[in-house]
């Protein structure tokens, strides 16, 4: 539904739902759920097509959906938590908590730098190919084996998949004074503060009925093997899956709740979640001008000429030049957020006051969607007065 909200123009968010219609209409992808919202209210709160490419299975704002990369957002909340709470800080060595993480170059590897994507390792997709990755402590058992830096720590911003939310949903774990696991953390910590009752790590049994599997269209980047659920991605489908880069599956109602106790400084209806403090720190441009090199290669080979990385302390920035951005071109300089393949997004401009959340269905390639989601986002940027 589109509401009128004073310092949103109603025509504007309009042609931003139209805009995503026809795009469902040429296929380019098969549904979207959107929030637009300014100041914390709502002008845009719309489900948008389908889940799936027949169209047999229309979209509701409640639909659940595989979050991908998103993931990562919670990860990293969870960690400015234990940094807070003394348990780890971000000049602490990785291997000061995972110990056999340590040995060589590895040795200098620091929680800032795995929050901001300069450790200098390798940008893989599994640690050890053919393995199943539904379990956090292979998968970190797998890295400690085989997973070396390719660049000196700090050299290089290099976005990495898997391996640094991997290690930092792994330091959260064994630094819990109760002895959680991962999954138990997140949910006690953010999810029920937020009241997020429709997120979970892993598809929760009752999610199932409304989830939407991820359809790659003919083009999965890479197997997700579950021992649980068979299928080339079967860990989308695990309920007990514990995978904190890419394991989560919520709601565009929940990660609006998510997205808007960022914007109001870490704090949602009472619960606390992080300070202001550290959203400042974590929302400042820590690799300058260098590029993001797992990104490099996409924007050369689709004529676009490289541009800056803009990471901040786990989040993507929008960056002050005109460049290719999932956060569009209108939004400010401190814009930030996170996104997950191909397919879902948010973020916040503290500037204009927005929060923008969309999940969508039928999985794009990783330039087309940087195109669709700048589009998307400078229409809504454009609906601030």
């Amino acid at each position: 539904m589109s509401r009128d909200v004073p310092g949103l123009d109603a025509d504007r968010l309009a042609h931003l739902k139209a805009v995503i219609q026809a795009d469902i209409e040429t296929n380019r992808y098969f549904g979207a759920v959107i929030a637009v919202a300014r100041h914390g209210e709502l002008g845009l709160y719309e489900a948008i097509g389908y889940g799936d490419e027949a169209h047999e299975v229309p979209l509701a704002l409640d639909s659940v959906f595989s979050l991908f990369s998103l993931t990562k957002a919670f990860t990293n909340v969870l960690v400015f938590r234990a940094i807070e709470l003394g348990q780890f800080a971000l000049t602490t060595r990785v291997c000061e908590i995972i110990p056999e993480f340590g040995g060589g170059p590895r040795e200098r590897i620091t929680f800032f730098h795995l929050l901001t994507h300069t450790s200098g390792l390798p940008p893989v997709w599994i640690p050890k190919p053919g393995m199943y990755i539904d379990r956090l402590d292979e998968i970190i058992a797998a890295i400690c084996e085989n997973i070396r830096p390719i660049a000196p720590p700090g050299e290089r911003a290099h976005y990495s998949p898997l391996v640094h939310h991997a290690l930092m949903g792994e330091a959260v774990r064994r630094c819990d004074p109760k002895g959680r696991s991962f999954r138990q953390i997140l949910e006690d910590e953010l999810l029920k503060p937020l009241g997020m009752k429709d997120t979970s790590l892993g598809v929760r049994s009752d999610l199932k009925p409304r989830h939407i599997f991820p359809d790659f269209r003919g083009k999965p980047p890479q197997e997700h093997l579950s021992r649980n659920v068979p299928g080339p991605q079967g860990a989308f489908a695990d309920e007990r899956a514990e995978m904190p880069w890419v394991g989560a599956v919520s709601t565009v109602p929940d990660l609006f709740r998510f997205a808007e106790m960022l914007r109001r400084g870490g704090t949602l209806d009472g619960a606390r979640i992080v300070s202001p403090a550290m959203l400042k720190l974590a929302t400042r441009n820590w690799t300058g001008d260098l590029p993001n090199e797992l990104y490099k290669a996409v924007a050369i080979n689709h004529g676009w000429e490289p541009y800056p990385a803009y990471l901040g302390l786990g989040f993507g920035l929008r960056g002050d030049k005109v460049c290719p951005s999932l956060f569009g071109t209108l939004t400010s300089p401190g814009t930030f957020g996170n996104y997950g393949s191909g397919s879902t997004l948010f973020w916040v401009d503290p500037e204009l006051d927005m929060t923008f959340v969309c999940l969508t269905a039928g999985v794009m390639q990783q330039a087309p969607n940087i195109e669709r989601f700048q589009r998307l986002s400078d229409i809504a940027a454009s609906a601030a007065l």
